[in-house]
């Protein structure tokens, strides 16, 4: 059963839940836009059979605070605070689409904060056509004003974001969710052959790969994190087609 805890990072309180033995490695999760920590509730029991499972609220997500000011990069800094504020020197990372867009900005300025990284059907930072979004309607779990920042920074993003993936120094591995994803799956594999010590495997189960296919999703992850070397260049897989 995970714990629900908050912690001030800089003034903004920012949730998470926590869950598996208080002496295990530590692993942090990022979840996608509009999500909170209960999006990992499926695979997060069995992450913490071993792990000291983070799943932690972004900025304007959940019950962490909405402050109003909103950039992915306040994102990547808000992890890094936390991290500090839990005393996690290192930590293995796991990022879903925009929390992995965090997770590969925070391992690129901060690489010695990552041991290994996931990144879950994560879209390589080049410019896209923008397109019209339009607010639910009733009460969100999230702030909109949040959306409508982040997507501009994806629909136009710093140059810089693409050309630091070759500072990532993290053993990677690079979840693509296939062709049912929305997220173009050309700038996935690019996004893996980019990253120097990164490997990519498919599981073609659509964009929401860890809610759709638990058990493979788990399984990459696990085998990932136990493999004592998992690649020194970038490679793919393929698993159920």
């Amino acid at each position: 059963m995970a714990d629900q805890r908050g912690v001030d990072v800089g003034g903004l309180r920012l949730a998470y839940e926590v869950s598996g033995p208080p002496d295990a490695p530590p692993l942090l999760l990022l979840h996608a836009l509009g999500a909170d920590a209960a999006d990992w509730s499926v695979v997060a029991p069995a992450l913490a059979a071993a792990r000291r499972v983070h799943a932690l609220e972004l900025r304007g997500h959940g019950r962490s605070g909405w402050p109003g000011e909103y950039s992915l990069q306040l994102m990547r800094d808000d992890v890094l605070g936390f991290l500090d504020m839990l005393a996690l020197k290192r930590v293995d990372l796991i990022g879903h689409s925009i929390g992995g867009v965090v997770a590969y900005l925070l391992a690129e300025e901060y690489p010695q904060r990552v041991d290994r990284l996931i990144l879950e059907d994560v879209p390589v930072p080049r410019p896209r056509r923008p397109a019209t979004v339009t607010r639910p309607e009733g009460e969100l779990n999230f702030d909109w004003e949040m959306v409508l920042a982040v997507r501009r920074q994806i629909d136009t993003p710093d140059p810089r974001w693409l050309e630091r993936l070759g500072d990532i120094t993290a053993e990677t591995l690079v979840l693509a969710g296939g062709p049912e994803s929305h997220v173009p799956q050309r700038g996935v594999a690019e996004l893996a052959h980019r990253i120097p010590r990164a490997r990519a495997t498919t599981i073609p189960a659509g964009h929401l790969i860890h809610e759709t296919e638990p058990k493979a999703f788990v399984d990459a992850v696990l085998g990932f994190l136990r493999d004592p070397a998992p690649c020194r260049t970038a490679r793919v897989d393929h698993f159920g087609e």
